[in-house]
């Protein structure tokens, strides 16, 4: 009897029964539904493991960003049905609270995966068509994942009974102060925006800045990240990027090359007539090339000095040393044929001969 009557002692308006009973729901509800979540899970990925569309695995996302403590508000939720909380009291409003604070947060992580999902799918397509607007459409999903948890918040702050209308004429007016403490923040934000608008570059691209160079491998809201020749990675702010000349490799249509080449002071002129046809024939046999002059430059100070200017019609810094290479080559060996011979440093020196005043010898240093 005794035990009969502790079950019926009266506990905040509720009998020890009833509480016994809403623990035990809470428990088989938190238990059945994480193993329903986890059947549902692995069946939905064994679906998208053989299917070709993503939809799947947007829901199996969704599935594992359900969290635990939106399962065990739902089992509250589930036993508080067999208590009797007074309308309006203290703890059917707590209640009330803890249940829409837990739903606005499971909704913020869901509404995330979504987002997540649809800026992955727009990255990929854009990665494939432009690249320069994949920065664009993750900076759209900061702004879309920014306005979610803000509407989320305001909801909290209603329900409530925060005055909404109140809170956004202060935050109106907060917002400038913030601002003011946040201008390079701001800055290099909106600096981002104008990369990605202007598009002086895009991911893929070789760019110089000052001193430093390299592959351009992320684009970011405050940062752009290169990945430099020497293998490091080099972070600039985004302000001071465009603060910045940039040179851009990846947009020359084509290379312009030049080199000079310096023969001896012996070499008879018709030989030196010959010489701008012997490299334009070596630099017209290579591919991808365009001539464009080879002129008799200057009278040096140890050689004849010759001038030349070609293009290469693709902008790949390798071939380009890979022509270079072949031109000279074929110069070498053209040159040797026609017996004419390269330069090198020489120095003259004149002295006065022993057999008598006014004679000279000439010595030739090389």
């Amino acid at each position: 009897m005794q035990e009969y009557l502790f079950l019926d002692r009266v506990v905040l308006d509720n009998t020890v029964t009833q509480w016994l009973v809403a623990l035990g729901i809470v428990f088989l509800v938190t238990f059945g539904l994480r193993i329903v979540f986890r059947i549902l899970l692995r069946r939905v990925r064994a679906i998208a493991d053989r299917t070709a569309t993503d939809l799947d695995d947007l829901v199996a996302e969704l599935l594992e960003k359900t969290k635990t403590l939106f399962i065990l508000l739902m089992a509250i939720w589930a036993g508080s049905r067999a208590i009797d909380f007074p309308v309006g009291g203290g703890l059917d409003k707590a209640l009330r609270g803890v249940l829409v604070i837990g739903l606005l947060l499971q909704g913020g992580f869901w509404g995330m995966g979504v987002i997540g999902y649809l800026v992955k799918r727009q990255k990929r397509r854009e990665l494939e068509e432009d690249p320069g607007m994949a920065t664009a459409v993750g900076a759209a999903g900061f702004i879309a994942n920014l306005a979610l948890w803000s509407i989320l918040l305001l909801t909290a702050l209603g329900t409530f009974g925060v005055d909404i209308t109140a809170l956004v004429a202060s935050l109106g007016i907060g917002g400038v102060a913030v601002a003011l403490a946040l201008q390079n923040v701001l800055g290099d934000l909106f600096a981002s925006l104008s990369i990605v608008l202007d598009k002086p570059f895009v991911l893929g691209d070789f760019i110089i800045v000052g001193d430093f160079m390299g592959t351009v491998e992320h684009v970011g809201l405050k940062t752009t990240r290169i990945r430099s020749l020497s293998g490091e990675q080099i972070v600039f702010s985004n302000s001071d990027l465009l603060a910045s000349r940039i040179r851009n490799y990846k947009r020359m249509n084509e290379r312009r090359a030049l080199f000079a080449v310096g023969v001896t002071y012996d070499t008879p002129s018709e030989k030196l007539r010959r010489i701008p046809e012997i490299i334009r024939s070596a630099i017209e046999g290579q591919d991808q090339t365009r001539f464009d002059r080879s002129n008799f430059k200057q009278f040096g100070a140890s050689s004849l000095d010759f001038e030349t200017v070609y293009f290469m019609l693709v902008p790949d810094y390798n071939s380009y040393m890979a022509t270079q290479e072949a031109i000279n080559l074929e110069l070498f060996e053209r040159f040797a044929e026609e017996e004419i011979e390269f330069a090198f440093p020489t120095r003259t020196v004149y002295v006065n001969s022993s057999n008598g005043p006014g004679a000279e010898e000439t010595a030739r240093l090389g």
